[in-house]
């Protein structure tokens, strides 16, 4: 109808026109009619209608051609809007009736039953899943509570007639559990799992309806699992039962769950990707709206977790099983996993439309394939279509490839890892085990990461590994020429055989062995290559979503609020954004995807805030050796260094043991630069020894202002750094500026 209504208001002015028009004819005409002589002679007459007939007949042409038109569409919707309400009945009636056909509820006494033995456990019945939370042992306690808020559904007239056999099963008190074999329910799923008491333990649990709204997540928040706080009881349990039933139901929901369950084909927020950049949007958009429900749509198979500890705190782990655990200490001694949250956390994405609280679901091994953004709606490989009110663009980033090893050939390619995901790890863990040689290709932050820590591996076996690049030293294109080789021979002490200036010509594989033929004509024999060449952003949905994509950068550009177009945001390794201060760029780094992920998250709650936060990035050579770095560090602009000799805390390791944490972005974001206080010390006077580059910073000036900082081996006074660069002014000393850092005290 309110179709028929638009039709009419754009047809009634010239309805009226017409009509106004044919009055004032028929008007005319009576006129001229009546001063007429008598005596014209009837030939001298038009033989035309009179008043203007040409716009009667299209004035009731417009009019019946209205009225037909408005029966027909009339007609059309009350027959669809009838035949949807039938089959909208005809659903609900049938739920229950499939449900009692399927496992008929038999009328018991009224005391509870039996504990089921352990060997043999007795399944409970579909209506005891929906209506007794707590004999649901199998899902996790987040899915239960969000399970136990949804409004029931009223019986047909046929169940009107056993309405003891559901009050039965709905009021049966629960057999009692051992503490430590039942894990706590979860009232919320941000706030951490709480361990029940053995009194507890027999009683039912009670869900609060409405829980209170979460706080502002911190990064420590973000980045610090929920069964890091639990307590060793609960750590026991844990132990005594697998998580890896938890982890399919969450990850693998399609196998998990019977076929005829479906996910929701809406969701108000959805997230592509499943990195940090999701995780931390996620958090955010649950703090500000936490009824919020949360779809994150990853093709990886795994729950969103961080990814610097794969190339970095993993390789040192003494487990034999970190593989299969995931579990790492920091140099602070602390254990933790790679996963920002436990799969409890999260509910069942099928599940999702109907948890009253709302909730954070994740839909793992699906990629997207489509993107309508006209309809808001997205297309799967798997031809789900699921649309939504806002969505997040996180795809990340794709590891990049030389052209000269995808020419080589499949038994190349097989040789080679592209290292990126927890896939590449476990498979370049298992590849060092068994061979002889692996050789690096890359001299930046990924590849000299990966070379320190092969490199430590090598000390306890025969293991050869070998890193080439074409820059001079490692992280040739981010640190000063001097102090670029004085990491290669930190590199070199850690076992690793470091070729430089090598340019790649060819790569073939003979007589079981991968032959790399460089353009100076040297030749390395290894047995498998590690390309880590860089990153390419993922920017597949661009062409469908009509996104632009930036010619120098790469990536998805978005506005200061990272927004791309209405309702769709970018954040992460995808998002090419305009800095005040430093211009147009896309940064590569945990930090950033940390900020702008959150920030998105703000923003599509309506927020509406601009990017303003220098995100940080830092790199570990060991534990020994590592710096933080903020803003434009390219080795190509003009530096100034100001060092001094380090002390046993000026390491990686004794900075995590002095934060608490070994995601040194969490310490550093919860802090800001306020009228620092310089040190008192003196600055050195004349140039130091080469090889007393032991912690210090590094200025990179543009146009005589600081652009980028870099702490080599000074921790925890990033705020300083970042408000330097964001006052944007001309330094006559940087040795004064140097001491803000206290760089000279012991």
């Amino acid at each position: 109808m309110l179709k028929c209504r638009t039709v009419w208001r754009t047809l009634a002015p010239l309805a009226r026109t017409s009509s106004t028009v044919c009055r004032q004819n028929a008007r005319r005409a009576g006129l001229n009619n009546g001063r007429l002589p008598a005596c014209v002679p009837a030939a001298h007459m038009s033989t035309a209608p009179a008043g203007g007939g040409r716009e009667n007949q299209l004035y009731v042409l417009l009019v019946g051609a209205t009225c037909v038109g408005g029966a027909i569409y009339a007609y059309r919707t009350v027959k669809g809007d009838s035949q949807r309400y039938q089959d909208r009945i005809d659903e609900i009636s049938s739920r229950p009736l499939k449900t009692f056909t399927e496992e008929p509820a038999t009328p018991t006494q009224s005391e509870p039953p039996a504990a089921p033995s352990p060997a043999e456990p007795s399944p409970p019945a579909p209506d005891a899943e929906i209506l007794a939370p707590i004999e649901t042992a199998d899902l996790p306690s987040v899915w239960i509570a969000s399970t136990a808020d949804e409004p029931a559904v009223e019986a047909s007239p046929q169940e009107a007639a056993e309405p003891a056999a559901a009050l039965i099963v709905e009021e049966e008190p629960p057999a009692a559990e051992p503490a430590e074999a039942r894990p706590g329910v979860v009232a919320e799923a941000d706030e951490p799992v709480i361990e029940a008491s053995p009194e507890e333990a027999a009683e039912p649990p009670v869900v609060e309806p409405e829980p209170s709204p979460p706080s502002e997540p911190t990064p420590a928040e973000l980045t610090e699992p929920v069964a890091d706080s639990e307590s060793p009881a609960a750590e026991s349990a844990a132990a005594a039962k697998p998580a890896e039933p938890q982890l399919e139901a969450v990850t693998e929901s399609g196998d998990a769950s019977p076929a005829s369950h479906k996910v929701s084909s809406h969701t108000p927020y959805l997230l592509i990707g499943g990195g940090t950049a999701s995780f931390a949007a996620a958090r955010s958009i649950r703090a500000r709206d936490p009824g919020a429900r949360v779809l994150i749509v990853t093709d990886e198979l795994v729950p969103p977790y961080m990814r610097p500890p794969l190339s970095k705190e993993l390789w040192f782990s003494d487990d034999p099983s970190v593989t299969e655990t995931l579990r790492f200490k920091q140099w602070n001694g602390k254990e933790r996993s790679i996963y920002f949250q436990p799969p409890s956390f999260y509910i069942n994405a099928e599940e999702l439309g109907s948890a009253e609280n709302g909730g954070v679901a994740v839909l793992t091994g699906k990629k997207v394939v489509h993107m309508d953004v006209r309809g808001n709606k997205i297309k799967l490989d798997d031809d789900t279509e699921i649309s939504y009110d806002k969505c997040l663009i996180a795809t990340g980033g794709v590891p990049r490839n030389l052209q000269v090893i995808e020419r080589a050939g499949e038994e190349v390619m097989k040789r080679t890892t592209l290292f990126r995901k927890v896939e590449d790890f476990k498979s370049l863990d298992k590849v060092s085990r068994n061979v002889k040689s692996i050789t690096i290709i890359g001299g930046g932050f990924l590849g000299s990461e990966l070379a320190c820590a092969l490199g430590r591996r090598s000390t306890e076996s025969d293991l050869e590994v070998i890193q080439m690049y074409p820059e001079k030293g490692n992280m040739g294109k981010v640190l000063p020429e001097y102090l670029s080789n004085w990491t290669t021979e930190k590199v070199k002490k850690e076992g690793v055989k470091i070729i430089s200036e090598a340019l790649v010509k060819s790569v073939v594989s003979k007589d079981d062995k991968l032959e790399i033929q460089l353009k100076d004509g040297r030749l390395v024999k290894t047995d498998h290559i590690v390309a880590a060449v860089g990153l390419e952003p993922n920017v597949d949905l661009a062409k469908s979503a009509g996104l632009e994509v930036d010619s120098d950068f790469g990536g998805f550009r978005v506005n200061a609020e990272l927004q791309a177009r209405s309702n769709i945001w970018v954040a992460g390794d995808a998002a090419c954004f305009y800095d005040i201060r430093l211009g147009r760029r896309r940064v590569e780094h945990h930090d950033h995807a940390v900020v702008s992920g959150r920030l998105a998250g703000e923003n599509m709650t309506g927020a509406n805030k601009p990017y303003w936060h220098q995100s940080m990035f830092w790199s570990d050579l060991g534990p020994d050796v590592g710096y933080e770095a903020i803003g434009i560090v390219d080795s190509s602009l003009p530096t100034v260094g100001v060092f001094a000799k380090a002390t046993a805390k000026d390491t990686p390791k004794a900075a995590t043991e002095e934060s608490g944490t070994g995601i040194r972005s969490e310490s550093e974001t919860e802090h800001t630069a306020s009228s620092p206080v310089a040190s008192s010390a003196p600055s050195p006077t004349g140039v130091q020894h080469k090889d007393e580059y032991g912690k210090g910073v590094i200025f990179y000036l543009r146009d005589k202002v600081v652009v980028g900082i870099i702490l080599w081996n000074v921790f925890n006074r990033m705020p300083i750094a970042r408000k330097i660069i964001k006052d944007g002014e001309e330094h006559a000393d940087l040795n004064e500026v140097a001491k803000l850092f206290n760089i000279h005290d012991d």
